[in-house]
This record gives C-alpha cells, structure tokens and sequence, in this order.
C-alpha cells in the first residue's frame, strides 16, 4: 500500500515537472494595421496590412525577454503623385510619365520582414517592447518613387502587450521606410507612420 502511495506521488511530481517544462518558446499571431505618409507635399501614401507573426523566445533575464520575430505580410496601399515636379523634364517620356503618376494607384506589396524583439515585462501580465525588423518585398505596381519589383521594408516599432492564460494582445505604433537599395531605376521609397493591433497564442 505504500508503495502504491509513494508510486503515486512520484507520478503526480513527473507530471507537474513535465506540465511546467511544457510552456512553449513559439507563439503564432495575426496583426492587422493601417498608415500613411509623413506630411509632405510631393506625394501621398495610404496602407493597411495583414501580418502572420511567428514568435520564438531565445533568452530571458530577470528583466527582459529577448524574442526572434519572421512576419509574412500582405500591404494594401494608396498611392498618388502630388508634384508632378519631381518627375524632372530629363526623364525619358516625362510629360507622359507625369500623367501617369499624378493618377490615384493601387499598390500591393508583399513582404516577409524578419526582427528582433526586447520585450520588458510590467508586473504579471503586461509588458513594453522594442522592435526592428527588415526584409525583402516583392511591389506590384511603378510609381515615381519605386520601380516595380523587388525593394525592401525596413519597420521600426514600439509596443505594449497583455497575456491573458496563453493568449497575448498587442498594440504597436511603428514606422515604416520601403526602398529598393538602388536595384531599380527609381529609389526615392515611401516613409509611414503606422499603427497595428494583434492577438497571439503561446503553442
């Protein structure tokens, strides 16, 4: 009978130990957030976007936790030639790539922005974080500020996030500068200011 006792206490140690070490370092989210251009008088940039966020911590001290970030991403943007100045009377077909660019153009951008994370937790269930990331783009459509193709985006953000069990919920101002490092015939890029909100679950 003792034994009996002792086996079942030695289960029930086994499988505490092993509920505990089972806390996942990966999480998996959505984000869906919306921008525009800084103030300006040569063009005007509108977005919103969808991210899925792959989350993976590899380091925590007593006072930060230090996460890897890969962020599949699909931008709806608005874009529109405000002075039909900057297309310069030296570019080929000017007149006629000023009609063009001065129209109303939808623009897709796809992109896979790969960060890293310092996050510093406030009490039990709430925390600040920090966050760059950067990563190639595939663009759909020319403008006067970026060839068609392939660019990058370059993401700047700060955060605030609050754990409920094993769910987390985000709010993240950003900003965002998208250019193509000279690859294409026109780099002048878009710079945004943004602004997102996501939910993610611990796995």
């Amino acid at each position: 009978m003792k034994g009996k006792l002792l086996l079942g206490i030695l289960l029930l140690l086994v499988l505490k130990m092993t509920a505990q070490e089972h806390n996942s370092r990966f999480s998996l989210g959505l984000n869906y957030g919306f921008g525009s251009e800084f103030s300006n008088t040569d063009y005007s940039f509108e977005n919103h976007f969808y991210k899925v966020q792959f989350y993976y911590e590899i380091k925590e001290t007593r006072n930060f936790k230090y996460e890897i970030l890969v962020q599949p991403e699909i931008n709806f943007g608005k874009h529109q030639l405000l002075n039909f100045y900057f297309v310069k009377p030296e570019t080929p077909n000017y007149q006629q790539k000023r009609d063009e660019y001065t129209r109303l153009k939808d623009v897709r951008e796809y992109v896979l922005n790969c960060g890293f994370l310092v996050r510093r937790p406030i009490g039990k269930v709430c925390a600040f974080y920090v966050l760059g990331s950067i990563g190639p783009m595939i663009t759909d459509t020319e403008t006067e500020r970026m060839s068609k193709g392939f660019a990058f985006a370059d993401v700047f953000a700060l955060g605030f996030s609050v754990d409920y069990n094993k769910f987390r919920f985000d709010v993240r101002p950003s900003v965002r500068h998208v250019s193509n490092a000279s690859l294409g015939s026109s780099n002048a890029g878009y710079n945004t200011k943004n602004i997102e909100f996501g939910i993610s679950y611990q796995l």
